[in-house]
């Protein structure tokens, strides 16, 4: 058991208000989409949306009634509401995190790849104190990333994910495990992140990159969804994450 204190439940306030903005301005953006289908307006299908080029495209339609326009206006209005709201709450984390007592363990997890400084806090937010798990097993377990199972006698059968535990630290976990789709490397925005944390920590992370995306190569190879693959990949992310938090700790230790 952990129980989080009054600093901890503030953070955790901050994130959740962080991520409902997040899937509302998702929601936003999506009724436009459908908005312009309905008039028969389409942006190139291979080409990201909601880039700078995508809302140039935006900004150049002509819509042929008054009052499609002023729908068309009022939708992109709401969606650069959303999008400030979301980039406060982001600063707001930014500025919070520092006096955290958890900073450290934020500090450690933004040298993995796929972690930046919100995803990190969000995750130890939802989770708390690692070291409460006395193995990666357990922190999986705890994410609801494990197999199911339904077995009789000597029958064994493994189903999907339990889905049990926090949705919000694994729906976190799973988003960053795309990122090891892709081969390894350290980004020239991701070195100062990797250097600020300790040295076990980044050889941890390195092994990680390597470690998971062999994993996923090797999934897809054998036929299975991306979707599958990568879930399967996050699952063993939780573990490197319980590895990173035991390598700060000891790194502590020794400090003191």
């Amino acid at each position: 058991m952990w129980v989080p204190d009054c600093g901890h439940e503030a953070m955790r306030e901050v994130t959740r208000a962080r991520e409902t903005a997040m899937l509302d301005l998702r929601r936003k953006r999506q009724q436009v989409s459908a908005f312009l289908l309905r008039q028969g307006l389409h942006y190139a299908a291979e080409k990201k949306t909601w880039t700078k080029a995508h809302m140039d495209w935006l900004a150049g339609q002509k819509l042929e009634h008054v009052e499609q326009r002023i729908v068309f206006e009022e939708m992109m209005l709401a969606v650069r509401e959303a999008q400030a709201r979301l980039e406060r709450l982001a600063d707001a984390i930014r500025v919070a995190v520092p006096e955290w007592s958890l900073a450290e363990g934020v500090t450690a997890l933004m040298a993995m790849r796929g972690m930046d400084l919100v995803a990190a806090a969000t995750f130890l937010a939802e989770i708390g104190d690692l070291s409460r798990f006395q193995g990666p097993r357990e922190l999986m377990a705890y994410l609801g990333l494990i197999p199911s199972e339904a077995s009789t006698g000597d029958t064994i059968k493994r189903g999907p994910i339990t889905k049990t535990g926090n949705r919000r630290a694994r729906r976190m976990l799973v988003e960053c495990s795309w990122s090891y789709r892709h081969p390894p490397r350290v980004g020239r925005t991701k070195q100062e992140k990797v250097a600020a944390a300790p040295q076990a920590v980044r050889e941890i992370a390195w092994k990680a990159q390597c470690r998971l995306h062999n994993r996923y190569r090797s999934l897809i190879r054998r036929g299975k969804l991306k979707t599958v693959a990568n879930t399967a990949v996050a699952r063993e992310l939780a573990g490197f994450l319980w590895a990173v938090n035991r390598a700060i700790t000891k790194t502590g230790a020794a400090a003191g």
